[in-house]
């Protein structure tokens, strides 16, 4: 239950009071006389009452308990929540942009159709690929369209090819992408080094591979440096390789995906370019492909014919539409304006950065936890808690912990294969005192497991909401308002 003095909005609703009061409807027909009967309440649904100021006092009081990038550092790794300028988002809702409707003429959307045809080049440029649909809403539709993709254009060859090669250590929307575009995912597993093993990839290629998943960096925070030796072998099976781009922002400026023999890979603009992440999107994920398999890419395309920019659907190979419209525009605008905004150069600098915090980050924290491979990493770290040395304290304790110390805390148990895995993105917003202030309260956690470890596993003790259950918040959701909150 939320404490602190703020009771539910429930608790709070008084009956009649009202936030906006309509007009008489005298001479209209009320519900009653057009809804049939059997679609009609016999109750009323004991919704929340309360004017205005109360609902803007009572979500207001709760947002400023939450953790936001805006209030706190907020490491969670694999998903980027970095910093994003505030001018990105006046631009995207200025009235010429927010105000379009999407199924007016071509010739008076000429700017937003300039602005997405320009946004698919710049990402050709800095991905070396040479076309790129921007519809998919997410980083996992990215990856449904590319399978989707990758099937057309083996079928098209006359190939009957079913398999996807994919990583042990990959997202998991990876093998649901491939099982939902009807291709059957096949685990391929990490050797020591926490790369691709070579061996067991080169024995699972066959004539059945339609495609290799591969993500770069991979989510142990590891370049795949046997990606050219993967990439032609994977060719020479007759397959083609994918690359999971969402931790692009450890690559921008640094080496294009289509020059390491990359033929599809997406992007997930809601992480590296400059758009808000999290509660539910809305996301952006373009996949980028190379000449030969452009022709497959969802329609409606925006081309440009004779000095105009327009919508076209007339693609007959095309694997068709993945979206109602066009896509998610006000985060496409976002993007367009982050990359309008930065050289490549400084892409690279950006890039470099968030790799050198988490190395940081990862020196600083070694006395106590270790990382999983004990090299330099990209733009994340993988670190373990140890519950044999730390009292039987674990990674969840160290996360619940970190939250009192007022960081949000990063993704846990995740990489699966990484026991008890923290992961690190500081990504290269942050300062250094930042980061300092960070490995100080991590480093604080440890030295409480090891003296009153208690402490850590009842952790959170002072927040408004204590431990929850989680797994049976999971399992048995209860979304209905039957009376108070309960505090366990």
């Amino acid at each position: 239950m939320i404490n602190q003095g703020e009771a539910t909005i429930f608790e709070k609703s008084v009956p009649q009071r009202r936030a906006i009061r309509f007009p008489a409807t005298e001479g209209l027909p009320s519900s009653k006389d057009g809804l049939p009967a059997e679609h009609r309440r016999a109750a009323s649904a004991a919704l929340p009452e309360a004017s205005e100021l109360d609902v803007v006092r009572h979500y207001t009081r709760l947002s400023q308990l939450n953790f936001s990038i805006d209030t706190h550092f907020y490491p969670l790794g694999s998903c980027t929540m970095k910093y994003n300028p505030k001018i990105n988002d006046q631009i995207a809702l200025g009235p010429r942009f927010s105000k379009l409707h999407p199924l007016q003429p071509d010739e008076t959307a000429q700017g937003i159709l300039e602005a997405l045809f320009r946004l698919e080049r710049a990402l050709c440029e800095l991905c070396g690929m040479d076309a790129f649909t921007l519809q998919p809403s997410a980083g996992a539709q990215g990856e449904f369209v590319g399978v989707l993709v990758a099937r057309a254009y083996h079928q098209k060859r006359g190939e009957n090819r079913t398999e996807i090669l994919i990583p042990d250590s990959a997202h998991g929307t990876n093998p649901a992408s491939a099982s939902l575009g009807a291709l059957t995912p096949i685990s391929v597993r990490s050797n020591a080094r926490g790369r691709l093993d070579l061996a067991d990839f080169k024995s699972r290629l066959s004539p059945k591979t339609a495609l290799v998943m591969l993500t770069v960096p991979n989510t142990l925070g590891l370049f795949e440096d046997d990606i050219l030796e993967i990439a032609e072998a994977a060719h020479r099976a007759g397959a083609l390789l994918y690359m999971d781009g969402a931790n692009f922002n450890a690559l921008a400026g640094l080496v294009k995906p289509g020059d390491l023999g990359v033929d599809m890979a997406h992007l997930n603009l809601h992480k590296t370019f400059s758009t808000p992440h999290g509660g539910g999107g809305p996301g952006a994920g373009p996949l980028g492909v190379k000449k030969h398999l452009e022709d497959f890419l969802p329609v409606p395309r925006v081309v440009e014919e004779a000095g105009l920019y327009r919508l076209r659907g007339d693609f007959p190979l095309s694997v068709g539409r993945v979206r109602a419209f066009f896509g998610n525009v006000g985060v496409l605008v976002r993007a367009y304006c982050y990359l309008r905004r930065h050289s490549a150069k400084e892409f690279r600098q950006i890039s470099e950065s968030a790799i050198l915090h988490a190395n940081y980050l990862k020196a600083l924290l070694k006395p106590a936890f270790e990382a999983f491979v004990d090299e330099p990493c990209m733009h994340e770290c993988i670190l373990q808690t140890d519950p044999k040395r730390m009292n039987g304290v674990r990674t969840m304790d160290v996360a619940k912990r970190l939250l009192e110390y007022g960081f949000y805390a990063p993704t846990v148990y995740f990489p699966l294969i990484v026991p008890e895995a923290m992961m690190l993105e500081p990504t290269e917003t942050e300062s250094k005192q930042t980061l300092d202030e960070f490995a100080r309260a991590m480093l604080a956690i440890a030295e409480e497991a090891r003296k009153t470890p208690e402490r850590v596993k009842a952790a959170p003790q002072s927040l408004p909401v204590k431990r929850l259950d989680e797994v049976g918040a999971a399992r048995n959701p209860d979304l209905s308002w039957p009376g108070r909150v309960s505090s366990s």
